[in-house]
């Protein structure tokens, strides 16, 4: 039986992607073959395809989707054919209409989130997760800032944080989005082609600052957010959008008040299979609970990768984008 999927044999812009037919995977041992029904796109995926995270050549695409387990490997014995699945980590190859993936790197899915929703949530959620719960424990009353609120992870961010009681200042592009944060449960909103960012931000704390900043852009972003930390604040740069941050400067964390910084990611916290599935449980559960739904602001065909793609490195998506098989 034939597949599909989204390859690449070179690195470069969204025309490198191609879509083409291919054998159905067969499952590995300890792998069970999942038909996808949603797949989540990713900025980490226009890092692997633009080469500034290394692939091996020719590579599948996207790490992230959920669907039915179609098969099962010989040592597999948590899931079996027919299981509702997602997944956000793994070997490159979400982009396609079947992929084999680790049985270890698999969840099972609740009755009462569906694919769409899934495939959305699975990686940004996680990541919200390790963000707000982990590598800084937010809490009632915290005042934070959340860039690219109005995005994917900052939608998902900003209703996380209400519901634990905290304050979000997020940053955005336009009233429009100002306007998806805000319903999102963000506090205030800085357009920061307009506003100076740490000016706003000192205003809004009466000049003490937030403990911590959430930054996903990168390059553009890093001098102003460290502007915006209370003295030993937390500055955690967990993206790239704008470009990756060089040379930084440690006299310039002692200045601004012997600061902190991090730079995690969902693997180095999603490490192993109990960590993997506590995440997991706590996403879920506020998404079962209603505190937290995904917003999805765009559908586009797999074979629109490319497309989709160029759409969210323009920054013209909104909440979470979605590829459909």
């Amino acid at each position: 039986m034939s597949s599909h999927r989204i390859q690449f044999q070179q690195t470069g812009g969204p025309d490198v992607l191609e879509y083409v037919a291919v054998d159905k995977p067969m499952p590995g041992a300890e792998e069970v073959v999942i038909e996808n029904h949603a797949i989540g796109l990713n900025f980490i995926d226009i890092y692997f395809r633009s080469g500034l995270y290394p692939a091996e050549l020719p590579s599948g695409l996207g790490t992230e989707g959920a669907g039915i387990v179609v098969a099962v490997g010989d040592e597999v014995t948590d899931f079996a054919e027919g299981d509702r699945v997602a997944y956000a980590q793994g070997p490159l190859g979400a982009y396609a209409t079947h992929v084999a993936m680790p049985a270890r790197s698999v969840i099972a899915l609740p009755e009462a989130i569906d694919f769409e929703t899934a495939a959305a949530g699975m990686l940004k959620g996680l990541t919200v997760q390790y963000l707000l719960r982990q590598t800084y424990a937010v809490g009632e009353d915290d005042t934070i800032v959340f860039h690219a609120a109005a995005g994917g992870v900052g939608s998902i961010a900003c209703q996380w944080a209400k519901a634990l009681g905290a304050h979000v200042i997020g940053t955005v592009s336009s009233p429009e989005k100002a306007d998806i944060a805000r319903k999102n449960g963000a506090w205030q909103l800085i357009d920061y082609t307009k506003e100076s960012v740490p000016e706003r931000v000192m205003d809004l704390t009466h000049g003490a600052g937030v403990p911590v900043v959430y930054d996903s852009v990168g390059r553009d972003t890093w001098a102003d957010s460290l502007k915006c930390l209370q003295k030993r604040g937390l500055m955690v740069s967990f993206g790239n959008a704008s470009g990756p941050v060089e040379g930084v400067n440690l006299v310039e964390l002692n200045r601004g008040g012997s600061l902190f910084v991090t730079r995690p990611s969902l693997g180095g916290y999603a490490d192993t299979r109990p960590r993997f599935e506590m995440m997991c449980a706590d996403l879920f559960a506020v998404l079962e609970s209603g505190d937290v739904q995904v917003p999805i602001g765009q559908r586009f065909d797999l074979a629109d990768a490319g497309a989709a793609q160029t759409a969210l490195a323009e920054r013209r998506t909104t909440g979470s984008t979605i590829l459909l098989p």
